[in-house]
């Protein structure tokens, strides 16, 4: 009954939406903070995040998420400095949803440009993939000094049907590939975002 309300009533639907509403495959539902800190030699860190269509969802095919900005800063000192700050730019690929992030194996993610200057990434088209997305500008090195956390800030309108979430690792250092996994470090993950007819400032942080 959730899908057939009016459009109206989308903005409030997304705020009352919770862990019980993302598809059952998805690994982690809501938010959390690795509790394991970061490795004392990772030096790096980045951003990202995952897009994904609900089939269960009338219309998902036409699901999209259409991404204006994606901002990484960290908190140094005291200090926020920012390592990451892209606007209508991304990267990423598509990667295997049945069983989720199955494998490593993943094909090119389909972006489209908007005239708004924002990257349209149509879920509803591919909605057997994990549209797996980051930033658009180099792994940043951590600058020297006390580092209290990182915040991630992703801004982007979600329509119905799709769903987003933003997560952040920690790097070994700015140029190590992720080989057999060690070479990264997963700080957490955001809620989950849902449709809303306003553009929406998905966040997570493991700031204390």
């Amino acid at each position: 009954m959730r899908f057939a309300m009016p459009a109206l009533f989308i903005c409030a639907l997304s705020l009352a939406q919770s862990a019980a509403d993302v598809p059952p495959e998805v690994r982690f539902k809501s938010a959390y903070i690795n509790p394991s800190p970061k490795p004392a030699n990772f030096s790096s860190a980045m951003l990202w995040g995952i897009a994904i269509a609900d089939a269960r969802v009338p219309g998902y095919k036409n699901a999209k998420v259409e991404i204006a900005s994606g901002k990484l800063f960290c908190r140094i000192d005291g200090k926020d400095v920012i390592l990451n700050d892209d606007q209508g730019r991304l990267r990423g690929g598509l990667y295997r949803r049945h069983p989720w992030f199955g494998t490593d194996a993943h094909g090119p993610m389909p972006l489209e440009s908007s005239p708004k200057d924002t990257v349209i990434l149509r879920v509803g088209q591919r909605p057997d993939r994990v549209w797996h997305f980051w930033a658009a500008s180099p792994r940043a090195t951590l600058p020297a000094g006390h580092l209290d956390g990182c915040t991630v800030k992703i801004r982007a309108r979600i329509s119905p049907g799709a769903l987003l979430q933003v997560r952040m690792d920690y790097w070994r250092n700015a140029t190590a590939d992720d080989g057999d996994g060690s070479n990264s470090h997963e700080a957490g993950a955001s809620n989950w975002y849902f449709a809303s007819d306003k553009s929406q400032e998905a966040t997570f942080s493991d700031l204390p």
